[in-house]
């Protein structure tokens, strides 16, 4: 599935589902996959693009709101919510959406401002404890 995502001269400026930080998300190419490429400030991440096609169907499949949990890699995470199965080996990844070791984390902070964005579900924008559902 071809999403507008942007190009690193033209990327999607997004914000935490907080509101309290910009981001900027393109697509790129790393040998011959397409990935997503997240920049937040001088941190540079990256991501199965995968991800939004099997986020979307996991929500839609949930049918309701899910918490974010979004954290670091090296944090455990709340089981149950967006993050834990970014990382899981039960998703259809089979482990991490993250690409980068170290950075593979905060894939519930990240990817559901973008998910938004391109109309595949809706964000909620609090200060704390954020969820997300399939449209």
């Amino acid at each position: 599935m071809s999403y507008k995502i942007g190009t690193k001269d033209s990327p999607l400026v997004l914000k935490t589902p907080p509101l309290s930080s910009e981001y900027m998300m393109h697509v790129d190419a790393k040998g011959e996959k397409e990935i997503l490429v997240c920049t937040v400030g001088k941190t540079v991440l990256h991501y199965n693009i995968d991800c939004l096609t099997d986020l979307h169907q996991m929500l839609k499949d949930h049918g309701d709101w899910m918490e974010l949990g979004s954290a670091d890699e090296q944090k455990t995470v709340k089981e149950g919510t967006v993050e834990a199965w970014g990382r899981s080996e039960s998703n259809p990844n089979g482990g991490w959406y993250g690409l980068k070791k170290g950075l593979r984390g905060r894939f519930g902070m990240y990817i559901p401002p973008l998910m938004e964005a391109l109309g595949l579900a809706e964000v909620t924008h609090d200060a704390k404890g954020n969820k997300m559902k399939a449209i």
